[in-house]
């Protein structure tokens, strides 16, 4: 595998676009009472999604993104994910909770 190869599984669906993760993430990001928890967020989604990928796999689904490394390679970046998604949903709903007052 080329770095370049490389590259594009991290920052695509095996990765920072992990559909597990960026799902997770703005679930935990919604029930997030304070910024420091976003933290917080970003890992248990991303260590989740690590454990729904090697679940899969080890019931014969083949990984989602197609990467060949093991899963704790794609465990930063998919933590990065996480942790954008739940920032965004977690602004949007003090935002939503500011407006209806």
């Amino acid at each position: 595998m080329t770095p370049s190869e490389s590259l594009t599984l991290l920052f695509g669906l095996a990765g920072l676009l992990n559909p597990f993760a960026l799902l997770i993430g703005a679930a935990l990001g919604w029930y997030a009472d304070a910024r420091a928890k976003l933290v917080i967020a970003g890992f248990a989604a991303a260590a989740l999604s690590v454990l729904i990928d090697v679940s899969l796999a080890a019931s014969g689904v083949p990984a989602l993104g197609g990467y060949e490394g093991g899963p704790l390679a794609v465990m930063p970046f998919r933590f990065l994910g996480a942790l954008i998604v739940a920032a965004l949903v977690h602004a949007i709903r003090k935002r939503s909770r500011r407006n209806r007052r």
